[in-house]
């Protein structure tokens, strides 16, 4: 069994897996993460970004392959190690966000907080610092449902943020946003990553997303490939071809 490199957080090895339908998801992606990196992986819809960072993350076990955080096995944990290390050391945000409508904007952002055990007065002082970063803390009292799609989001990647995660997944994290609102949240979760040395794997198939990043891994039909040139922007998609050099 080869060993992970020392200086990455986050470790994979020949990757396999199928979704129930029977359709490829991944086929033997290898890669590594280093500490305080920001990573995208690229590619078009259905490339398998969002297989590789459920797989990556926990989430979903893969069929085969090795993961490796902090140089200790994923892999190998059952469903509720999983699940412990999901919630203590790293975050996750979906392309919708999905908030609990009987909480308020502060109360969701601390619930992770929470959820490890941290008092409700420390996790909403947390909560507060990230949802004011992201220029939603005037919302903090409102609910769910009061609030537009836009703003749900940044509540999402402020919960996702608040207690400090290890490694942030963010999967197409800014999908649901208008092109403004989409470059100021991007330079918001990238710029307090860095200042607070979290490493990121973000799936896009946005360059303009991805060149925010240090590096990307590009897939293609659920393996790595050496180049995928991305549509620009997301209204030029239907124009735009994906290419593949080998």
């Amino acid at each position: 069994m080869e060993a992970p490199p020392d200086n990455d957080v986050l470790w994979a090895r020949s990757l396999h897996f199928t979704h129930r339908d029977g359709s490829p998801g991944l086929a033997g992606v290898s890669l590594g993460v280093r500490v305080g990196e920001i990573l995208a992986v690229g590619g078009p819809r259905g490339s398998g970004k969002t297989t590789l960072l459920r797989c990556l993350s926990g989430l979903v076990r893969a069929q085969q392959g090795e993961i490796w955080f902090n140089s200790a096995p994923v892999h190998t944990l059952g469903p509720m190690a999983r699940e412990r290390l999901r919630r203590e050391r790293f975050g996750w945000i979906d392309p919708a966000p999905a908030l609990v409508p009987e909480l308020n904007v502060w109360e969701n952002a601390a619930l992770p907080l929470m959820l490890r055990g941290t008092g409700r007065r420390r996790a909403k002082v947390a909560a507060l610092e990230w949802l004011e970063r992201l220029d939603v803390g005037e919302l903090a009292r409102r609910r769910p449902h009061q609030l537009r799609q836009a703003e749900r989001q940044r509540v999402a990647i402020a919960r996702a943020l608040a207690h400090g995660p290890t490694i942030l997944f963010a999967d197409e994290p800014t999908a649901p946003l208008h092109r403004a609102d989409r470059a100021h949240v991007l330079r918001t979760l990238t710029t307090a990553a860095r200042s607070h040395g979290i490493t990121v794997v973000l799936a896009t198939h946005d360059a303009e997303t991805a060149a925010l990043a240090d590096r990307t891994v590009s897939l293609l039909d659920g393996r790595r490939v050496r180049t995928v040139h991305l549509p620009e922007a997301p209204e030029t998609e239907g124009r735009a071809a994906c290419s593949l050099s080998a």
